[in-house]
């Protein structure tokens, strides 16, 4: 068997195994969440770092089947992670939205289909929540527009629920329009009704 060949057989089986290994991390993921009660956003966006990760570890894999010299894969992994490095560097807000999407994801009850209104003083907006990413949330208006966000400027500005994922009212919408209410009334300098 050629050198060729060989290179070509490991590239097979490290796919195999790359596929093998999504099924079974995805399933155990799913699985692990569902029973801790993470609702099915939450779930998906697990899901795409894990797939993140293992195609790393296979693009390396791969990379060294053709026989590529480990310290040449230090090499390049050192100067890709310094460029990304410079890039967020020089891009702050990048890193800024990676960092409020974890944020989001970890402490906010968003959801997939929750409606919300952002209350903000140059664009005031509502729409329903289609797409949590790292960077982004995407919103639907109901004149059908779509409105991406950053992720820190959501988690900059104040908003509410006004819609669960199931269409019904959110369990905090009540209490997140009372507090908001509230502190729009006292901004004012007006004081609230008892």
């Amino acid at each position: 068997m050629s050198a060729q060949e060989l290179s070509i057989l490991r590239t097979v089986v490290i796919l195999v195994v790359y596929l093998v290994a999504m099924l079974v991390a995805r399933s155990i993921i799913n699985k692990t969440l569902r029973k801790a009660r993470l609702e099915k956003t939450r779930r998906r966006i697990t899901v795409k770092a894990m797939r993140l990760l293992l195609t790393l570890t296979a693009l390396v894999l791969i990379a060294g089947a053709w026989g590529l010299d480990p310290r040449e894969i230090a090499v390049f992994a050192g100067t890709t992670m310094t460029v990304l490095g410079i890039a967020f560097f020089a891009q702050w807000s990048l890193l800024s939205n990676v960092t409020a999407g974890i944020l989001l994801f970890f402490n906010h009850p968003l959801k997939l289909g929750d409606t919300i209104q952002v209350f903000d003083k140059e664009y005031p907006f509502e729409g329903e929540i289609e797409d949590l990413s790292y960077f982004f949330v995407r919103m639907r208006t109901r004149a059908g527009e779509t409105i991406t966000i950053p992720n820190s400027i959501l988690f900059q500005k104040p908003f509410s629920i006004v819609e669960g994922g199931a269409g019904g009212p959110s369990p905090k919408a009540a209490t997140n329009r009372l507090a908001t209410t509230q502190v729009q009334v006292e901004q004012r300098g007006v004081s609230p009704k008892k």
